[in-house]
């Protein structure tokens, strides 16, 4: 039995690199691409980052809201009154001694 064995085509073994290619590049693009895993997980990590600093720029607004409000003409607290007479423009009571 005499059986010849031919070599594979050249046109099935362009097929596969082609295919081939194509599915590492679309792999690599799922990834590391624009979209991929690689960047959503940055963007998670960055979402988190940028909560958490606008749960601190709230937080700041709130104390700056609290003390407008205790300054203004509506309502005024005489202890932040005093404090803030003694921290800007220097002022003390008349009983009382400055130590340097």
């Amino acid at each position: 039995m005499n059986i010849l064995r031919t070599p594979p085509a050249f046109g099935a073994l362009v097929f596969f690199a082609i295919t081939f290619s194509l599915g590492a590049y679309f792999t690599f693009a799922a990834v590391q691409g624009d979209f991929g895993v690689f960047r959503r997980a940055e963007i998670t990590v960055e979402s988190q980052h940028l909560a958490e600093e606008l749960r601190q720029v709230r937080a700041e607004v709130d104390r700056m809201e609290n003390l407008t409000t205790r300054l203004s003409d509506d309502y005024l607290d005489l202890d932040l009154l005093d404090q803030q007479a003694r921290d800007v423009l220097g002022l003390m009571r008349t009983d009382e001694i400055t130590v340097r």
